[in-house]
């Protein structure tokens, strides 16, 4: 049987992207799936609330973790089989998200490239959602393999089941809480064409000259775009967007206009407008401003940063400072991305 062992006492600052030093009560390294059958089994281990984790790149730390946190390990990757529109591949939950997308390319498969250098690993990423440049993991997935502590049975779900919706999906719900993903399958179109819908990202080809680029120019423009507005975390702490683009009704985004005519708006399908949460918190004043040792980014206002020595409780109230600037200006909610503890 694969190793149970729960370390006590773990710090956990090397295994969130915010690097906030918090410690968790109790740890496991999940590297066999059999390991959370074992915990299933034990009644009082079953018992244990319970925080799953990835790469740490979509949560934020206020306090110490009781919870038994399980710690992601999965590796491994794959071509899985072939429709006849598609190739599917498959990824365990612990595989970095970038590097399963360089090895998506480098087998000469498109698809996932507007999702370059993405923070996190592929276990995490239909939880979430994640999105960038006009895409998201929902329009390639195929399927996906999880563990179910109601249960104790291990079953496969598809995307019906998973419930996307902008930034969310069943396991962020009740729902979905004993639900932890071992393995994502997507399927990669055989008839692959660039998704240039995102401005920024076209004109960055064109600029470029390449008209017809491959999915690894694609990926590698992405990565190019992403490097120049974003903080690598290894250098400074942080999740990433840390708000939610807010959605509002086309009435509400016509007054704002009134007001704001510069406001960045993008209509949605149904209607509703999607609001620029970085241009709200920017119009604001608080791109590059400091609030204890949390602060926004220079570059990009939807990003918060620790600055060195930061608590999650420090960025807590920096964010929650940003919320009320926001509510106050625009009478608009910005919603937190981040999962917080």
């Amino acid at each position: 049987m694969p190793d149970l062992f729960l370390s006590p006492d773990v710090s956990l600052q090397a295994f969130n992207t915010f690097r906030i030093d918090a410690r968790a009560r109790r740890y496991l390294h999940v590297s066999d799936p059999a390991q959370l059958a074992q915990l299933a089994a034990d009644a009082a281990l079953a018992a244990l609330p319970r925080l799953v984790l990835g790469g740490g790149s979509n949560l934020l730390l206020t306090r110490d973790v009781e919870a038994l946190v399980l710690h992601m390990g999965l590796l491994g990757r794959e071509i899985a089989g072939a429709t006849a529109d598609a190739i599917l591949v498959r990824a365990r939950a612990g595989e970095p998200w970038h590097g399963f997308v360089q090895w998506t390319l480098a087998q000469g498969l498109g698809g996932l490239e507007n999702l370059s250098l993405i923070p996190g690993t592929v276990g995490a990423s239909p939880i979430q959602n994640i999105g960038a440049y006009g895409a998201e993991v929902k329009d390639l997935f195929h399927a996906l393999t999880v563990f179910d502590f109601g249960t104790g049975a291990i079953r496969t779900m598809t995307a019906a089941e998973c419930r996307f919706g902008y930034r969310d999906s069943v396991f962020k719900h009740a729902e979905g809480k004993d639900l932890v993903v071992l393995d994502v399958t997507f399927a990669l179109p055989r008839a692959w064409r660039p998704n240039l819908r995102y401005a920024e990202l076209a004109d960055a080809l064109a600029a470029a000259g390449l008209g017809a680029p491959t999915p690894q120019q694609v990926g590698d423009t992405v990565a190019a775009i992403r490097r120049r507005k974003l903080p690598d975390p290894a250098d400074i702490g942080n999740a990433g967007s840390f708000f939610k683009n807010p959605v509002v009704t086309g009435d509400v985004c016509a007054r704002l206009l009134e007001s704001w005519p510069t406001l960045v708006h993008h209509r949605q399908p149904d209607g509703s407008e999607k609001l620029a949460a970085g241009w709200l918190i920017d119009q604001c004043g608080w791109k590059g401003k400091t609030l204890g040792r949390a602060g926004v980014y220079p570059k990009q206002a939807l990003v918060l940063v620790n600055n060195g020595g930061a608590t999650g409780a420090e960025v807590l109230a920096l964010a929650r400072a940003i919320q009320a600037d926001v509510r106050e200006r625009f009478g608009v909610e910005l919603e937190p991305e981040p999962v917080m503890v």
